[in-house]
């Protein structure tokens, strides 16, 4: 029974209890459900107790019902599960160091494999494969005769460097095609054109990116490279002078299959890649920043070329090595407008020639008739060529961004 007098005292000792039950119950509720190490170690809480004393006065029998909140939400299982929670929080570090490693283990088992399958190879063709022209599986129906301890058929020969030097010439094409309308686009769609129009813009660059290889292909073969080499093409190559230096954009024009028809719809491929990021780069650059320089008396292009491109210069180079890595592995596009010349240099812009990639996919059914595997075992090199051109873009590329990274100012050059 209560007394029939309280002082002020006693009442503001009993809010400070009220008070105190209520702070130290989530506290509570934490050691409780943590501080078990394992459910056999796991001591029971007296919860009416501990009620009472946090409820400021409520009885035993109450469970602490006249105050603050002396009741246990989880039950008897819940330090058992949060045991289990606090098992898998100290395993998710080291699960999360392993996923890290799976690019690693994956490119090494890539370039392991090629390296096993392609050894045959290397020790037969040798340092001659990156010097010579000719291509040729040999004689497939002769009896097979080994050289160097390697089978092969008779007559049997391969050199890559025309291959080598067209995936070179198409993928060089496609980037100084590419990279100023991509930068240029990326440009008008963030300074000059009006939101909606912009979305459009953007919308169309997401499609363009995700039509499929085979699609630009046909549309290269049907359409784009006979208009280029009846109505673009001759535009120049009947008028440029007879140089040794110029030759090479001179002569016949062809009927649509060649280099130049393959550097086009290369250059249409990777465009949406280098404008959709460079457009994502330009929309991070600081406005304030912009209109500083604009406010100082710069014109547009001026505080284009002092902030703005400082600014997401590292991040244009970053974006052309993606469609460098695109177009140099392309493959059923460039296949289908190359003209699949295999075994003959490049001489003219407009002749047809053949990639890495495209040889690849075009002399693989042909290789599978080669009972010794040595054609096989050839495309495997190929592919480690190109698998080590790759690997050299992306390491020169990222030098070059190390040269043009800005600091966190968005001007100047970075350390």
């Amino acid at each position: 029974m209560s007394a029939p007098w309280r002082t002020v005292a006693a009442d503001a000792e009993d809010a400070e209890d009220e008070r105190r039950g209520t702070e130290d119950g989530p506290l509570l509720s934490l050691q409780t459900r943590f501080s078990a190490p394992s459910p056999a170690d796991a001591q029971p809480v007296d919860v009416s107790r501990d009620g009472a004393r946090r409820g400021g006065g409520g009885s035993d029998a109450g469970g602490g019902a006249g105050g603050g909140g002396g009741q246990d939400d989880g039950g008897p299982h819940a330090p058992i599960r949060a045991t289990a929670w606090w098992r898998a929080e100290r395993l998710l570090p080291h699960g999360l160091r392993i996923i890290t490693f799976i690019p690693l283990v994956a490119l090494a088992l890539i370039l392991g494999v090629l390296s096993w399958k392609a050894w045959p190879a290397i020790r037969f063709n040798g340092f001659g494969f990156f010097t010579r022209t000719p291509w040729s599986v040999g004689n497939t129906y002769a009896p097979i005769v080994t050289t160097n301890g390697i089978r092969h058929p008779p007559l049997a020969s391969y050199g890559a460097l025309p291959l080598i030097i067209g995936t070179l010439a198409s993928a060089a094409i496609a980037l100084v095609l590419a990279v100023p309308v991509a930068v240029g686009t990326a440009l008008i769609v963030v300074e000059k054109l009006p939101p909606r129009l912009s979305s459009a813009v953007g919308f169309c660059l997401e499609v363009l990116a995700g039509v499929p290889s085979v699609v630009f292909g046909l549309w290269g073969f049907f359409t784009l490279g006979p208009f280029l080499s009846h109505d673009v093409a001759p535009l120049w190559a009947d008028h440029i002078p007879d140089v040794p230096v110029l030759r090479f954009f001179r002569g016949p024009t062809g009927g649509g299959e060649g280099l130049f028809t393959v550097g086009v719809v290369l250059a249409i491929m990777i465009l949406p890649i280098i404008a959709a990021t460079t457009r994502d780069l330009l929309r991070q650059v600081p406005r304030a920043t912009v209109e500083g320089a604009l406010a100082l008396g710069m014109t547009d292009s001026e505080a284009l070329g002092a902030v703005t491109v400082p600014w997401v210069r590292s991040g244009v180079i970053g974006a052309s090595v993606l469609g460098l890595g695109r177009a140099l592995g392309e493959t059923i596009a460039v296949a289908m407008v190359s003209g699949s010349l295999i075994g003959a240099n490049v001489h003219s812009l407009y002749s047809s020639f053949n990639t890495i990639a495209a040889a690849i996919v075009n002399q693989l059914d042909g290789a599978q008739t080669d009972a010794s595997g040595l054609a096989i075992s050839t495309l495997a090199e190929l592919g480690l060529v190109l698998f080590v051109i790759t690997m050299i873009a992306n390491l020169g590329a990222r030098l070059l961004v190390r040269r043009v990274a800005t600091t966190a100012l968005p001007v100047g050059r970075g350390i």
